[in-house]
């Protein structure tokens, strides 16, 4: 990952962020998962990069977006 990949998770106080790599803090906070991954999204297509989307279980990735950052030299 690019330190301009972003991250959604869910924080200790119930609220979900979205927070780019390299940040100290988020740059999105919402009530829900759906809610953060959209407005990350919108931020992750402008810099063309990476989401990836965390389980509020146990933090691991359940899913990747990818915004304009794939290799275009690949096969199949």
């Amino acid at each position: 990952m690019a330190d301009k990949d972003y991250n959604v998770y869910q924080g200790e106080d119930g609220k979900w962020r979205g927070e780019r790599q390299d940040a100290s803090r988020a740059s999105v906070v919402a009530d829900t998962q759906k809610e953060a991954f959209e407005a990350t999204r919108i931020l992750a297509q402008k810099a063309k990069s990476e989401v990836s989307i965390h389980r509020a279980d146990n933090n691991r990735i359940r899913a990747k977006h990818s915004y304009g950052n794939d290799p275009t030299s690949t096969k199949g």
